[in-house]
């Protein structure tokens, strides 16, 4: 009994050492695993913060330019109509081809036109006859009125009728005249050189002419030089007066100021053309005044009634700062940009802008300085106050923000 006693006394005591033991060990690790933690937080937030690119504005010394939306005109329009009454007896054109100045587009029937020509000949020659008898008649009694055998009252009958048969040869001599050019205006020609459109009327036709209502024939346009129309606003105008003044840029009244044009499916301003004119007045229903620039069109690209975008010098030369649009945001009215604060944390900064540049950048007039760096990508996924890590970047270089 006393050894069974004394063998469970040993095993409770190495029960309670192990215990001991363990717990030691427990104690130790828990205090090795909380030092570890603590130590690799640091490591953890420093691999959480997100990569994203900066930029520094680009800074430089510049033009402004301005752009405007206009359409093409043509520098010289005609409506072709005929200056007689007729039957149309042949067109002398193919539909959309280049005419010359001269050329006959339209022949009317002539020939009732040569009959009233032969009979306005025929009447003045009969008028030339009759001045002949009146004029010899008044020679006769020329010599006879100063010696006194002739009556007072037979020398002026004879006088007055030479006075009629004078009159009558110049109406006779209109009416020739007249049947003449009317029987010129049978043909019917292109008083300006151009592109002819179609015919309207077709051969067989009885056409009015040589009034407002005449009838339409068809039409010519000159596209060589080419006008291009557009408007302005009064506060533009005035800008480019108070400038002009001042020196920093020509006048647009006197001065042939260079104008660039781009078109629809061009992404350059490739058309070089040159102010030629501005209107007198402000439109008072717009508040705009109309301008026009003047170009070649050698190779006749450019038809009348396209659109096209303008761009002419809007300021005079000074340095700016430019950043892509890409990276403005919108906050109702206001425009921000996000850029590196203290300890690599975002902040917020408003910004005034201006109109975008050549390069393709925004001029920016309020907001920033040339030493922001400004966060051009992963715009969406950063906020104000939040730690990123900053890669250089450059906006020379084609970056494009993450939506």
């Amino acid at each position: 009994m006393k050894t069974f006693d004394l063998n469970t006394k040993k095993i409770a005591v190495n029960i309670l050492t192990v215990a001991g033991l363990l717990l030691l060990l427990f104690l130790i690790l828990s205090f090795t695993n909380e030092s570890t933690e603590e130590k690799s937080e640091p490591a953890v937030a420093a691999n959480q913060a997100m990569p994203v690119e900066v930029a520094t504005p680009v800074f430089g010394n510049i033009t402004e330019w301005d752009e405007y939306t206009g359409r093409f005109e043509a520098s010289d329009r005609v409506d072709v109509r005929a200056r007689v009454n007729g039957f149309l007896d042949r067109v002398n054109f193919t539909d959309g081809q280049h005419v010359k100045k001269g050329e006959v587009l339209f022949t009317l029937d002539d020939r009732p036109f040569k009959i009233a020509l032969s009979q306005a000949t025929a009447e003045y020659n009969q008028a030339q006859a009759s001045l002949k008898t009146a004029q010899d008649n008044y020679n006769r009694v020329e010599s006879l009125r100063e010696s006194g055998a002739l009556s007072i009252e037979e020398y002026d009958r004879r006088k007055q009728a030479l006075a009629f048969a004078q009159a009558s040869v110049a109406l006779s001599q209109s009416h020739v005249d007249k049947a003449r050019l009317d029987l010129q205006f049978t043909k019917v020609i292109a008083p300006i050189s151009g592109l002819v459109s179609r015919h309207m009327v077709n051969e067989g036709n009885l056409i009015d002419g040589g009034t407002s209502n005449a009838t339409l024939l068809t039409t010519i346009v000159a596209t060589s030089p080419i006008y291009f129309y557009f408007t302005g606003s009064e506060s533009d105008y005035l800008r480019y007066v108070r400038l002009a003044r001042s020196g920093e840029r020509g006048s647009m009244r006197t001065d042939t100021l260079p104008v660039f044009i781009k078109l629809q499916d061009e992404a350059d301003f490739l058309h070089e053309a040159k102010i030629d004119f501005v209107d007198n007045e402000i439109d008072n229903s717009t508040g705009t005044i109309e301008s026009r620039a003047i170009l070649e069109n050698k190779d006749q690209l450019l038809e009348p009634g396209m659109f096209g975008k303008a761009r002419l010098m809007g300021s005079a030369e000074h340095d700016a700062l430019m950043i892509s649009d890409d990276v403005i945001g919108t906050n109702q009215s206001l425009r921000f940009v996000y850029v590196l604060g203290k300890d690599n944390t975002v902040e917020v900064k408003n910004i005034t802008l201006g109109p975008l540049h050549t390069n393709g950048l925004r001029i920016i007039r309020d907001g920033l300085t040339k030493d922001d760096k400004l966060i051009v990508n992963n715009i969406q996924k950063i906020q104000p106050g939040m730690t990123i890590a900053p890669v250089e970047s450059s906006f020379t270089e084609e970056a494009s923000s993450e939506e």
